[in-house]
């Protein structure tokens, strides 16, 4: 009787655990088991996005279910321009999803300091920046994902086709291309290190940073002769390298670079090491001279590379119309070629690139859709 005492809590023990476990299975099928079924198939990871991801279709969706969204308007990119066109399309009602991209935010979550943008005196960290614009955006509605759009096809007259992630379909009624540009590097490992820490792609943002300091800049271009030009307001020395001795840089401006007294040319060079990773910052690059061989060093406290932008339009080549440079050609505010697509930020500006242009066009972007998609019948 006791070893029959002993032997039966375990079983009953075994039964109820049995029978809870019965319980949860069949939980799990009448719920569908949604959330890491839908945190699977947009690769979201927290409860907040994946609401967003069923809020958009306006239904629970089962991994079975999640083949297609249908929204007003897909905003490609999650720069300033994107953020701000998501901030003005939230507000204007036309619940926005915008898909953000890798890296999300764009290229001013590479930037340090930002002092130039309006409203912030002491100026603001550029990842804390974006964070702001996302906030805000969000506060109002706009509908963000975690993704990458991988194919468009803009044939159809009364929805888009994009395709997130090689996987889902998105039929939207009007498309908002954000996709910016990406600087060119030079392909050196100490670039990543040191971006932000000495080695910039923009004068304009970060020149102030360099007052009576010596700088370099790399390129042949008139962008090159452009960043030098407007360093020498900072700097008390300009070094100008250029992997040859003729330059694509139109004459005025190259006139201009070679009279200026603070800017000193280092021809026939390219830049092969920078240091000093150890110290975090800039202080001296290694140069070899393409005619001799022969390898230099060069003090300098940063480098500003000005080798040229690539817009992010590749899947867009076969949808609309470009310029020799591959940016989006825009007429009438941020109109394409494409009814219903609109184009803002730097992926169609190779003048200005900068923070608050993009934010501007993306306002511009929202107001035009927001239009386009009231006169629709």
């Amino acid at each position: 009787n006791a070893a029959t005492e002993e032997s039966t809590p375990p079983l009953i023990a075994t039964m109820i655990r049995f029978d809870l476990f019965i319980i949860f299975i069949c939980l799990i099928i009448q719920s569908n088991f949604i959330y890491p079924i839908t945190i699977i198939n947009f690769n979201l990871y927290d409860n907040e996005k994946l609401y967003i991801a069923q809020d958009i279709s306006g239904k629970n969706m089962t991994s079975t279910d999640l083949k297609e969204i249908t929204n007003q308007l897909t905003i490609i990119g999650s720069g300033p321009a994107g953020l701000t066109a998501a901030l003005y399309a939230a507000r204007g009602n036309l619940n926005p999803l915008l898909v953000e991209g890798f890296p999300a935010g764009g290229q001013l979550t590479l930037t340090t300091d930002v002092e130039n943008f309006p409203g912030f005196p002491d100026g603001i960290m550029g990842p804390d920046l974006m964070n702001k614009f996302r906030e805000q955006a969000e506060k109002f509605g706009a509908k963000i994902i975690t993704g990458e759009i991988t194919e468009v096809d803009f044939n159809s007259t009364n929805l888009k086709n994009l395709t997130l992630n090689d996987k889902i379909t998105i039929k939207t009624k009007s498309v908002i291309i954000s996709t910016g540009a990406s600087a060119k590097m030079l392909g050196l490992n100490e670039e990543s290190k040191l971006l932000g820490k000495g080695v910039s792609t923009c004068a304009t943002c970060d020149g102030f940073f360099f007052k009576d300091q010596v700088v370099s800049v790399v390129g042949g271009g008139d962008s090159a002769m452009e960043e030098a030009l407007f360093l020498t307001k900072f700097a008390k020395k300009v070094y100008i390298i250029h992997r040859r001795d003729e330059f694509k840089a139109s004459q005025i401006m190259l006139e201009r670079a070679q009279s200026n007294t603070s800017i000193e040319f280092i021809l026939n060079s390219e830049v092969t090491n920078i240091s000093d990773v150890e110290q975090n910052k800039v202080t001296n690059l290694t140069l070899r001279n393409n005619k001799t061989n022969t390898m230099t060093n060069l003090d300098t406290d940063a480098l500003f590379v000005a080798i040229g932008h690539t817009p992010n339009t590749d899947i867009f080549k076969k949808s609309l119309d470009l310029n020799e440079n591959g940016y989006i050609i825009t007429s009438d505010g941020t109109k394409t070629n494409i009814p219903g697509v609109f184009a803002c930020g730097d992926v169609q500006d190779w003048e200005y690139r900068q923070a608050i242009t993009a934010a501007g066009s993306g306002c511009m972007a929202a107001i035009d859709t927001e239009k386009y998609l009231s006169n629709l019948i």
